[in-house]
């Protein structure tokens, strides 16, 4: 079973994502912010069994967002496979995910069929 890292300050988003993914056959586990994504992913890492792939909210609201909660995944790990999410059309890291250190974007609101394409670029099936 492929695992996944799935982080938005929203809990009903977190929750409702986590239901749909656990359906389509994904462990998934859950961080509100970047800081607890980076503790999250630094302990399945030393564990031996890091994500799959870690989908992240570029913006959190008093919090640290996907901008730059994945330079520090990067610096634990340079092979993470992350996915960046946002509202935000415009902004320069949706628009050029790859070079801040993601392999997907995933606009918002959700499309589960392309929230769910892109994990299995990221994760593989």
């Amino acid at each position: 079973m492929k695992s996944i890292l799935f982080m938005d300050d929203d809990p009903s988003i977190r929750d409702g994502i986590a239901a749909i993914l656990k359906l389509e056959g994904y462990d998934v586990d859950l961080a509100s912010d970047g800081n607890e994504a980076i503790e999250l992913y630094t302990r399945r890492k030393q564990n031996a069994k890091p994500y799959d792939a870690v989908i992240m909210d570029l913006t959190i609201p008093g919090g640290m967002g996907g901008r730059i909660a994945i330079s520090e995944l990067l610096k634990i790990d340079p092979g993470v496979r992350a996915i960046v999410t946002s509202g935000y059309y415009a902004d320069p890291v949706v628009a050029n995910y790859s070079q801040f250190g993601f392999i997907d974007v995933v606009v918002k609101p959700y499309k589960i069929g392309k929230l769910v394409e892109a994990i299995t670029r990221a994760a593989g099936r």
